[in-house]
């Protein structure tokens, strides 16, 4: 009997791509590393030369691009993308079977403008699917015209089942350190993230010879709000201040839950000068928004605030010195009045 040694070899080497994703299911639970090692054992098993997986959310019925190989900075720029019904992603999810072109210029149906002007001429895409329930698609890209083979791509569906399963362990062990990290209240980060990120901006800070500073506000006469409203109505207004707090600062920016209804902002890069016009703009926005989410509650007035700013090196040098120096300046603030913001220079 005559052996067709590459067709072997191919084989083997597809059999080695599914043990490689089968070791990421028990030895990783990092979603990128899980998502790259299953991006190119697909790719390896099949020979194409570019790739990529997208993420599915059914809530938003969007995509999100999570992994990529082979392809232009233009092309993954756009990273996330709606399903459109009737649309090709979405016959290729309600199918939920390999989705195969093997040349894109002799579909009449094939009009990415994208995908055109990369050059794709072929392509594989592959539902990946767990319990019926569409966590992804995996997409692989040739620049050619191709035919696959039948025994590769019923490899590649073997592979997909075990990347499906190591995306859905992956997924839901960064959902458990999301929780373990976040305010269940605010969806803020809570205390326990706050050290961690603290210690580590300000070891940056050093690093790099760059600003830091730290606000550090409290909620104005809060037991007395939760004594004669109630605290599903204290809850309310710590959830709306933190939507405020979102809208109001930068992407670089991160907010915490320091505890209570004690909130700390961290401005990495930010002086002390414009920190306190960022603590003044909280303050006041606070006063003036928060209003409108209490009208139904108070029917009279809304929240304020006070507020202490300090900045790395000048109010302390190190974690301790400098949380001790904000602490210590907010208090100020509630003793010389409250709705205050107090610096090391004094209230502005």
């Amino acid at each position: 009997m005559t052996v067709d040694k590459t067709n072997l070899i191919e084989q083997i080497q597809g059999l080695k791509g599914i043990l490689n994703v089968a070791q990421v299911v028990v030895s990783s639970l990092d979603l990128d590393e899980v998502l790259q090692n299953i991006l190119h054992s697909a790719m390896a098993v099949m020979d194409m030369p570019a790739g990529s997986i997208a993420l599915y959310d059914v809530g938003s019925c969007q995509l999100e691009l999570r992994a990529h190989a082979g392809l232009s900075e233009k092309f993954v720029a756009l990273d996330r993308w709606r399903v459109k019904p009737s649309g090709l992603t979405h016959e290729i999810l309600e199918r939920g079977d390999l989705f195969i072109i093997k040349d894109t210029e002799r579909e009449d149906f094939f009009n990415n403008p994208l995908a055109i002007e990369e050059g794709i001429r072929s392509l594989i895409a592959v539902p990946l699917k767990i319990h019926k329930r569409t966590i992804g698609v995996l997409y692989l890209d040739d620049f050619k015209p191709r035919e696959f083979v039948t025994e590769k791509l019923e490899l590649l569906s073997v592979l997909t089942s075990f990347a499906t399963m190591s995306i859905d362990h992956a997924r839901l062990h960064e959902t458990v350190l999301q929780l373990a990290c976040t305010d269940g209240l605010t969806g803020l980060y809570n205390h326990r993230q706050f050290i961690k990120i603290f210690a580590e901006e300000v070891a940056r800070a050093y690093r790099y010879d760059k600003a830091l500073s730290i606000i550090l506000f409290d909620v104005d006469n809060f037991k007395k709000f939760n004594d004669t409203y109630g605290h599903p109505n204290g809850d309310i207004v710590l959830r709306e201040l933190a939507t405020m707090l979102r809208e109001l600062l930068r992407d670089c920016d991160t907010i915490f839950r320091y505890g209570g209804e004690e909130f700390v902002v961290l401005l990495p890069e930010t002086p002390l000068s414009e920190a306190i016009k960022v603590a003044e703009r909280i303050r006041i926005f606070v006063e003036t928004e928060s209003p409108r989410f209490l009208t139904e509650i108070t029917k009279t007035h809304g929240v304020t605030v006070s507020v202490g700013v300090a900045a790395l090196p000048d109010n302390g040098s190190d974690t301790s010195s400098l949380l001790k120096s904000v602490d210590d300046l907010m208090y100020k603030a509630k003793n010389e009045g409250k709705n205050k913001v107090y610096s090391a220079s004094g209230s502005v």
